[in-house]
């Protein structure tokens, strides 16, 4: 099985390079890292090239023009541009813990998507780990309690660990806890399904249409928690001006059968568009 990872990023350079990093010392020459880009400035990619870490598999710079927040359709792109048999989207401010790869290898399962979480780190805390004064992946428990107790983490659950499956598949479309920062899914099925939906404009539950429609196609959920978690780092919220209509959009559409999306994987057309430049890193 071979496994690409796929890591959105927008104009926050330092932040990818610490998921990169993370990444960099667990992937083999049998995965590949594509980064995709929803238009960052020359500036922060310029900042990428310079600084992007070794790694042992193929990495790949994906990057199409700024028309706004339009995550679903950089996702896509990367996803047409991947060669894996798996694609695990992580979002460029969420580090993999150090087990990541291994478990979500462990966990792949035919006919099943892998829902990851995420542990919320204060501004104080990201700005540590941003400016390279800590290593996350390298931290004792007792770290981890005294973030906790400082606030500069939201949880201490991902200091355990469950690497089987059991108690993990959930039957049926359920809303909580769904993120695509953090999601897995077997290329078949994304495909099946057509991708993103890019007709979901700005911020908001693309990712939970996403999940519906894999559900209407028999896939069920798999949940990653104590196994596949990723360390949030802190941001500003995004505006957030189109998330009704993005929620009832969803909402509509659990009560039909739909499983393609609208605009997706299909749509892609490459060939000569000067808004889409693909960079071979590693």
């Amino acid at each position: 099985m071979k496994i690409s990872f796929i890591v959105l990023t927008y104009n926050r350079t330092d932040a990818l390079l610490a998921v990169l990093r993370s990444l960099a010392g667990q992937c083999g020459a049998g995965h590949e890292v594509l980064i995709a880009d929803d238009g960052s400035n020359p500036q922060q990619v310029d900042l990428l090239y310079k600084n992007c870490p070794a790694f042992e598999c193929p990495v790949r710079h994906v990057w199409h023009r700024d028309t706004g927040f339009t995550a679903a359709a950089a996702r896509n792109l990367g996803a047409h541009l991947s060669t894996g048999d798996y694609l695990v989207f992580l979002d460029g401010d969420c580090v993999p813990n150090k087990g990541f790869v291994k478990a979500q290898t462990r966990l792949a399962e035919k006919g099943l998507f892998v829902n990851g979480s995420r542990v919320l780190l204060s501004e104080r805390l990201t700005a540590r780990v941003i400016n390279g004064e800590i290593d996350l992946l390298r931290q004792p428990a007792v770290f981890w309690w005294q973030a906790r107790l400082q606030g500069d983490s939201n949880k201490l659950l991902h200091m355990l660990y469950w690497p089987w499956s059991l108690f993990r598949v959930k039957q049926g479309f359920k809303w909580h806890g769904i993120r695509s920062c953090n999601l897995a899914v077997w290329r078949q099925d994304f495909v099946a399904v057509n991708g993103f939906d890019e007709t979901f404009e700005g911020w908001g539950h693309e990712d939970a249409d996403l999940v519906l429609r894999l559900s209407h196609q028999g896939i069920q959920r798999k949940n990653g928690f104590l196994a596949t978690e990723v360390y949030h780092l802190w941001h500003r919220e995004s505006q957030r001006d189109q998330e009704s209509v993005n929620k009832q959009k969803v909402l509509q559409r659990m009560k039909t059968r739909l499983v393609q999306a609208d605009k997706g994987l299909r749509e892609i057309e490459i060939g000569h568009d000067t808004s889409v430049t693909v960079t071979q890193l590693h």
